[in-house]
C-alpha cells in the first residue's frame, strides 16, 4: 500500500526530535524547540488499518490517561500500571478472562492508535446544520455562479441533514423555509450591532412578549413553542426544503439600495455572522452545525467593517498594518474575537469562502474560523475552477470526501518531566489547568485539552513541549529511559457516531553532553522547517504587540536618565535587539539555522572549508533558505488577506504537504528520460523540457520554448508526432491528480518559457542565474530579476558564520 512509505507512520505524529534531552538546559541547546505534529482524527488512507472497538476504554484512576500497550500488566492480579504516573489500577470484572494470549485490543503492540465507538444514549442522533449566508452584493454574473454551486451543493447533501439560508447586503435576511407556498423574510438592520438574544427575540425564537408560533396546550390554552422546535421554521431537512430553497435562490436578486458614485456598496458581514450564529444558538448545544460564509466583498457596515464605504479609501495593506494606520483593523479583530468565542461555546464552525480581485477581511475573520476549526479558500472569483471544485468537495461523499467531523476535544497526556507550552493550529485552549501546564504559552496554551468545534481527515496540530526545569533524579521516572506522550481525541463522525481516538507514542530520553549523536539520527528535519514556519509565522502576527509596549517603556522618563547614561544606552541596545529579534523573521530563521550548524556541524574553528552537515540535518538550509523567501515570511506583494490564507492553511497541514508549502517539488519531462525531480533552480529551466512545479497553492505546467513553439504548430495533432503527444499529456494527468486529492483545490497555471505567468515558476525558483552573473551563464539560459541571493551563496556565509570562534 502506499502509505507504507509514509514517514508519519501508522499514528500520523511527527517529532522534531526522535529522542529528548533530559533536561531544559540540555533542551535549550538543540535550538529546534521540542514538537510533535498530530492529526485529530484517522487520515482516509488509513482507516482500515486502525482498529475500532464497540466499548468505552478504561481511565488511569489518577492522571485519567487510558489504558494502552505501554502499561505494564499483571495477569495474576489484574492489575495495569499506568506509565504516565505509575498508579496502579484494577482491571474491571469484564476484563477477568486476559491473559498474555488473550489480550483486548489496547495492549496488543502494534494498536499504539485505536478508536472507540462510544455507545450513544441517544438513539437518533440530530442531524448536522449547514447554514449558508450568501453575500449579494456582487455583480450579476457572479451571482450565477455562486446561485449554481449553492444548487448543486444542497443537492449533495444527505436528506436528513438540516439547511437554512441568510443572504446580506446592506442588510440582512434570514429566510424562512418552512413555507414553500410564499417567500416569508426576517430583515436584520446591517449597521449596528446585535446580540445573540435579539436575535432570538426578533425571529421569535425566545424573548417575551414577542410574537411567537403557537401550539395547542392543556386546558385549551395556547402554549409557546420550545425554541428547538421553533428552529424548525429555518433548518429544514434538505429533502424537505430543496425545492424551497432553489425557488428562492432562483428569485434571489443583488442588492437593490443604491450606491452613491464613488462609494462602496454597504456590505454588513459582521452582523449577517451574528444572526448566523444566534439563530444557531438556538438549536441544542453540541449540535453539529456549520456556518457556510460565501462573501464577494470587504466589510463596509456595522461591526467588522475593515474599510470605509469612500472608494477612495484603500483596504488596509501590510504598511498599514505595520504603522498602525489601520483605523477599523483592531475594532474588527476584537469583534471576531467575540463572535469566535459564542461559537465555540456553542460547539459551531465557520467555513468562509472569499471569492473577490480585492480583498474581503480574511485576515480580521481568521481568529473565528481558525478557533472553531472552520474551512477556508480564498479565490479570485465564484466562477474560477479554485472556489467551484473546493466548495463541490466540502459535500461530496466517497473518496472524495473530506470526512467533516464535528464537537472535537483533544486531551494530552504526558510523563511527568513534560510540559505543554501550547498548540499552534485551529483549536481552541479549554483552560484546563494541571501538572503538565508550562509557564510560557505558545499559540492556544494555558491548557492540557481544547476544543475543535470542526475537524476533518486532514486536520493536524502542532503541540508545543518543554522540559521541567526542577531536578528530577530522585523521582521514581528519573531512571525510566522512555518518554510517553498520549493524545486523545473525542469527536462526532460524520454519521453522527461519537467516537475516541486514542494515540500512545514513545521516545526515548537521553543524558548528557555525550548524547550529540543519538539526538542527531533522532532529528526529522522536516518537520522541522514545518514547525520553524509555524513559529515564525505565529510570532510575525503576535509580536506586533511587543513592539508598541517597548515604544510605551522607551517614552517613560526615568528619573535618573539623565545622569547615568550608561544605563540610558544599555536599556536603548536592550529594546533595539529584542525589537529586531521580535520583527525580522528572517533574522530570527537566520539565527537560529547558524546556531544550530554551529553545534550540530561538523567542522575545524574558523575555517569554511571544513564544514560538514550530517544528512539527517543536510537538508535543512535548504528548506529555511525557501521559507525565508516563502510567503510566510514575505509579506510583500501579498495582500494580509492572502498572508492570513496561507498561514491558516500551513498551520492545519500534515508535514508533507506543509513541506510542499515551504520548499515546491519540481518534476522534470522530456523525450530522452522519464519523469524525474528536477533541481529546485533557474539551471532546470531548458527549451526542450516540461516542468511541473507543486507549491501547494498552485500547480504550474511550464513548457520549454522550443516545446511551446511545436505545440503551437500543431505538431501533436500529426500521427507521426505521437511520441509529443504523449509528452504534452504526462504533466496534465499528474497535475490532475495533485488537484484531485487536495483541498482547497489549487490554481492550475499552464505557462511557457518567457510568457507572461512564468513568474509563477520563477518565483519559487533558486536564483543561481540573476542579471548580475549573467555573463557567466551559457548563451540562452535562462536568468531571474532579483536581488536575492542564491542558494549557494547563502549556504557559504552559513558555513561561515557557523564555524566563526
Amino acid at each position: 500500500m502506499a502509505h507504507l512509505a509514509d514517514p508519519e507512520g501508522i499514528d500520523g505524529v511527527r517529532m522534531t526530535w526522535n529522542v529528548w534531552p533530559r533536561s531544559k538546559v540540555e533542551a535549550s541547546k538543540c535550538v529546534i524547540p521540542l514538537a510533535a505534529t498530530i492529526p485529530v482524527t484517522i487520515p482516509h488512507h488509513y482507516h482500515h488499518d486502525i482498529p475500532t472497538v464497540p466499548y468505552t476504554p478504561l481511565r488511569c484512576k489518577s492522571c485519567s490517561s487510558l489504558l494502552n500497550p505501554f502499561c505494564i500488566v499483571d495477569f495474576t492480579a489484574k492489575i495495569w500500571i499506568c506509565p504516565f504516573c505509575f498508579s496502579r489500577n484494577t482491571f474491571p470484572p469484564h476484563y477477568a478472562q486476559i491473559s498474555p494470549t488473550n489480550l483486548p485490543a489496547e495492549l496488543y503492540p502494534q494498536y499504539t492508535t485505536l478508536q472507540y465507538t462510544i455507545p450513544n444514549p441517544n438513539p437518533n442522533p440530530q442531524p448536522h446544520v449547514f447554514l449558508f449566508l450568501l453575500d449579494t452584493c456582487i455583480i450579476p454574473e457572479e451571482m450565477d455562479y455562486v446561485k449554481s454551486a449553492l444548487q448543486r451543493a444542497i443537492g449533495l447533501l444527505p436528506d436528513n441533514a438540516l439547511v437554512g439560508f441568510i443572504s446580506f447586503g446592506t442588510q440582512v435576511q434570514v429566510h424562512e423555509l418552512a413555507f414553500s407556498d410564499m417567500s416569508k423574510v426576517y430583515v436584520f438592520r446591517g449597521n449596528k450591532e446585535i446580540t445573540k438574544d435579539q436575535v432570538l427575540e426578533q425571529l421569535g425564537l425566545g424573548g417575551s412578549g414577542v410574537a411567537r408560533p403557537y401550539q395547542k396546550g392543556g386546558m385549551g390554552m395556547p402554549q409557546p413553542l420550545p425554541a428547538s422546535a421553533a428552529v424548525t421554521r429555518f433548518l429544514l431537512p434538505a429533502s424537505d426544503c430543496e425545492y424551497t430553497l432553489n425557488s428562492v435562490l432562483d428569485e434571489l436578486e443583488n442588492d437593490q439600495w443604491p450606491v452613491p458614485p464613488g462609494s462602496r456598496q454597504a456590505r454588513c458581514t459582521g452582523v449577517a455572522l451574528s444572526v448566523a450564529a444566534g439563530l444557531l444558538g438556538a438549536c441544542s448545544p453540541g449540535t453539529g452545525a456549520r456556518i457556510i460564509a460565501l462573501v464577494g466583498g470587504p466589510c463596509t457596515e456595522g461591526p467588522g467593517t475593515i474599510v470605509s464605504k469612500d472608494l477612495s479609501d484603500p483596504v488596509r495593506s501590510h504598511k498599514d498594518l505595520d504603522k498602525d494606520a489601520a483605523p477599523y483593523f483592531k475594532k474588527a479583530v476584537k469583534f471576531y474575537e467575540g463572535l469566535a468565542k459564542q461559537l465555540v461555546s456553542q460547539g459551531h464552525v465557520l467555513d468562509l469562502f472569499a471569492s473577490a480581485l480585492d480583498q474581503v477581511g480574511v485576515a480580521e475573520m481568521k481568529v473565528a474560523v481558525e478557533k472553531t476549526g472552520g474551512l477556508v479558500v480564498l479565490s479570485e472569483s465564484f466562477g474560477h475552477s479554485v472556489f467551484k471544485d473546493s466548495f463541490k468537495r466540502v459535500f461530496e461523499d466517497g473518496e472524495q470526501s473530506l470526512g467533516l467531523c464535528f464537537n472535537g476535544t483533544l486531551e494530552i497526556n504526558c510523563s511527568k518531566e513534560i510540559k505543554i507550552q501550547g498548540i499552534i493550529g485551529p483549536c481552541t485552549s479549554l483552560e484546563k489547568k494541571g501538572p503538565s501546564v508550562a509557564d510560557t504559552v505558545i499559540g492556544q496554551g494555558n491548557t492540557t485539552a481544547w476544543k475543535m468545534c470542526g475537524l476533518d481527515k486532514s486536520t493536524h496540530l502542532t503541540v508545543m513541549f518543554d522540559l521541567s526545569s526542577s531536578d528530577r533524579s530522585n523521582t521514581p521516572s528519573a531512571n525510566n529511559q522512555q518518554l510517553y506522550l498520549q493524545f486523545v481525541t473525542s469527536y462526532q463522525s460524520p454519521d453522527g457516531q461519537s467516537m475516541l481516538r486514542v494515540t500512545t507514542v514513545t521516545r526515548r530520553w537521553v543524558d548528557g553532553a555525550d548524547s550529540s549523536e543519538e539526538l542527531i539520527q533522532g532529528f526529522d528535519q522536516e518537520t522541522a522547517a514545518v514547525v520553524m514556519a509555524r513559529l515564525a509565522s505565529l510570532k510575525m502576527e503576535t509580536e506586533v504587540f511587543h513592539k508598541l509596549f517597548l515604544f510605551v517603556i522607551l517614552m517613560v522618563p526615568f528619573p535618573f536618565m539623565d545622569t547615568c547614561l550608561v544605563y540610558q544606552v544599555t536599556l536603548l541596545s536592550i529594546i533595539f535587539l529584542f525589537d529586531q529579534e521580535a520583527f525580522d523573521a528572517t533574522r530570527w530563521l537566520d539565527r537560529a539555522l547558524i546556531r544550530l550548524c554551529s553545534k550540530f556541524g561538523d567542522y575545524r574553528k574558523d575555517e569554511p572549508s571544513s564544514f560538514t552537515l550530517n544528512p539527517s540535518f543536510s537538508l535543512l538550509p535548504q528548506f529555511m533558505f525557501n521559507l525565508r523567501r516563502s510567503q510566510f515570511v514575505q509579506v510583500f506583494n501579498n495582500s494580509p488577506d492572502e498572508t492570513a490564507y496561507f498561514r491558516m492553511l500551513l498551520n492545519r497541514e500534515n508535514i508533507s504537504n506543509a513541506g510542499v508549502m515551504i520548499q515546491p517539488s519540481l518534476i522534470s519531462y522530456s523525450f530522452n528520460s522519464l519523469p524525474a525531480p528536477a533541481l529546485l533552480d533557474v539551471s532546470s529551466i531548458s527549451a526542450d523540457r516540461i516542468l511541473l512545479l507543486d507549491s501547494y497553492f498552485s500547480v504550474v505546467i511550464f513548457h520549454g520554448m522550443t516545446i511551446a513553439q511545436w505545440r503551437n504548430l500543431g505538431y501533436q495533432n500529426q500521427p507521426e508526432h505521437q511520441a509529443f503527444a504523449q509528452l504534452l499529456e504526462a504533466p496534465r494527468d499528474d497535475a490532475q491528480s495533485m488537484i484531485r486529492d487536495r483541498f482547497p483545490v489549487p490554481r492550475l497555471v499552464v505557462c511557457d518559457q518567457h510568457g507572461s505567468q512564468a513568474r509563477f515558476l520563477l518565483a519559487k525558483l533558486n536564483p543561481s542565474a540573476t542579471y548580475s552573473n549573467a555573463h557567466e551563464m551559457a548563451a540562452g539560459s535562462d536568468i531571474i530579476f532579483t536581488d536575492d541571493v542564491s542558494l549557494q551563496v547563502f549556504f557559504e556565509h552559513l558555513q561561515k558564520l557557523a564555524v566563526q570562534s
